[in-house]
């Protein structure tokens, strides 16, 4: 497996079988402050990069959830929708989003390393 992320501060975790778990980076909901409701795609939809995937909304503010690459959605994370503190808590973990089939998984490398990222963030 390995973890990218997007401008969108996004983070992408690919698994040997080309499932992408999807969720919020830790600036992210560091930015967001404390997390009380999530939207979540529905499962078997299809979404081209960067199409609107779902909705955050915190106590600061609302943001959407965009899709990392092009995929149809194949679960989405019940325990994040009934308990959306988890984006908080264990965004890297726990708090994950959804999990997406990769249409064309060339895009995944595209997306940003760790240290690419972390620039991104440091240069915000």
């Amino acid at each position: 497996m390995s973890v990218k992320y997007t401008e969108d501060h996004e983070w992408v975790n690919l698994a040997d079988d080309g499932i992408a778990t999807v969720g919020i980076t830790q600036h992210a909901q560091d930015a967001l402050g404390d997390v009380v409701f999530v939207e979540l795609p529905e499962v078997g939809k299809s979404f081209a990069q960067k199409d609107v995937a779902g909705v955050v909304e915190s106590v600061k503010a609302a943001a959407d959830v965009y899709a990392p690459l092009d995929g149809e959605i194949v679960e989405v994370n019940e325990a994040l929708r009934d308990d959306p503190s988890l984006a908080n808590s264990d965004p890297l973990g726990a708090g994950w989003f959804f999990k997406v089939r990769l249409a064309q998984p060339a895009q995944f490398d595209a997306l940003l390393d760790a240290t690419a990222y972390d620039a991104l963030v440091q240069n915000a």
